[in-house]
């Protein structure tokens, strides 16, 4: 089953889907964090993670440049909450894979970022990656074959028995969705404006007017019957009063009494 992860830094519409069933954790990075304006940075970590008890892992990524400073920003996002996960690019130089093997060695969650190609989810899952994540659109922007990079991904992380799951993101239309999903991704991460879109078709919205107007005529159908028939019972003509008890036991019993007397005399 894939899951689908929340890739926003607004706890508003985190709780929103949250409503609808749908999410199974968030991704937040720079661009994000920018797009929700001047809010604290920590005091808004934290109130995501605190949407979900337990199973709602809060991707936050590290800005640093270099071993040490990513090392000490990293246990510094992981010391915020159990729910943190930590991420850390893919630097061309190696500097990433090194941060993420001494964290994996440490037990922090990690979320290893920006890779685009086969061969560094590979590497990320061998560095101890608690999620490798494959930027969808970015790499066929690339001239990449992404869909091709999931299958091969998720082949070799389920048969050679790794920990790491594939997260893909870079989502921009639900048909990104559909073939991520049929590759076999684990998770994807997926914008609130896409999830929006995935949850709305004309077709379906035309088919629920339909019914409604269905229904709406069935109602006032049965309500002029009702109407007819209330018409009907007080056009009718009363029924005739039925007979007293004297009057239907008079004569009838005078004349049988009267027939039985004369054959006794």
């Amino acid at each position: 089953m894939t899951d689908i992860f929340l890739d926003t830094a607004s706890a508003s519409e985190a709780r929103e889907f949250l409503s609808w069933g749908i999410g199974d954790g968030v991704t937040t990075n720079q661009k994000i964090f920018l797009s929700e304006g001047n809010v604290d940075f920590k005091g808004r970590v934290l109130e995501i993670c605190s949407l979900k008890a337990r199973n709602w892992p809060v991707s936050v990524e590290t800005t640093s440049h270099g071993y040490e400073a990513l090392l000490q920003e990293a246990r510094e996002y992981a010391s915020w909450h159990r729910n943190v996960v930590v991420k850390v690019a893919m630097y061309g130089d190696g500097t990433g894979l090194k941060v993420v093997r001494t964290l994996s060695q440490e037990r922090i969650k990690t979320n290893m970022t920006c890779m685009v190609t086969f061969d560094q989810l590979l590497m990320a899952a061998k560095a101890g990656a608690t999620y490798v994540s494959l930027f969808f659109n970015r790499a066929r922007d690339a001239g990449l074959d992404p869909v091709r990079a999931i299958r091969e991904i998720v082949a070799e992380l389920e048969s050679g028995g790794y920990k790491s799951k594939l997260i893909v993101g870079s989502i921009r239309r639900p048909l990104d969705v559909e073939e991520a999903a049929a590759a076999g991704a684990h998770i994807i991460t997926i914008t609130p404006k896409v999830l929006r879109e995935m949850a709305l078709h004309q077709k379906t919205e035309d088919t629920i007017k339909e019914f409604d107007d269905a229904w709406k005529e069935f109602l006032e159908q049965k309500e002029k019957r009702t109407e007819e028939k209330a018409v009907a019972s007080a056009l009718a003509p009363a029924a005739p009063a039925a007979a007293t008890g004297a009057e239907s036991s008079g004569a009838p019993g005078a004349s049988t009494g009267t027939g039985q007397g004369a054959p006794g005399s």
